[in-house]
């Protein structure tokens, strides 16, 4: 795929206004309507035009999201856990190549052993 998934994008699918805080949602993994909530907020606690601003910098600057970026809803969470924590997604992936390696090593003992009834089997299957 040429979209590069660890990259911000505006998201005008979910959008309500340009697209930024569903963005901000699809690139965390929160919630739209919370972001929406604390952009609000944000504006009204900061009392000058700065989140407006970068909001509106961001409408400009950002690329639009393509439309197919993700086959399914699993993919789109593990691309929002790589962004969170790349050190995290490594790990819980050696740790699920580890579990595939130990399997795969148990199945060739198994395998290679002098097993007759497996044998058997496999003969019949000849």
């Amino acid at each position: 795929m040429p979209s590069d998934r660890t990259k911000f994008y505006l998201d005008k699918q979910n959008a309500k206004i340009k697209g930024v805080c569903a963005g901000i949602a699809d690139y965390t993994g929160i919630d739209s309507a919370w972001i929406r909530i604390g952009a609000v907020m944000l504006t009204f606690m900061v009392g000058g035009p700065l989140i407006p601003i970068a909001y509106v910098v961001a409408a400009v600057v950002a690329d639009k999201k393509p439309l197919h970026m993700y086959e399914n809803s699993e993919q789109q969470k593990f691309w929002q856990g790589v962004r969170q924590s790349p050190a995290r997604t490594t790990r819980e992936l050696k740790s699920q190549f580890r579990d595939i390696d130990h399997r795969l090593a148990d199945l060739e003992i198994y395998y290679t052993s002098n097993n007759k009834q497996l044998a058997d089997e496999i003969d019949s299957l000849k």
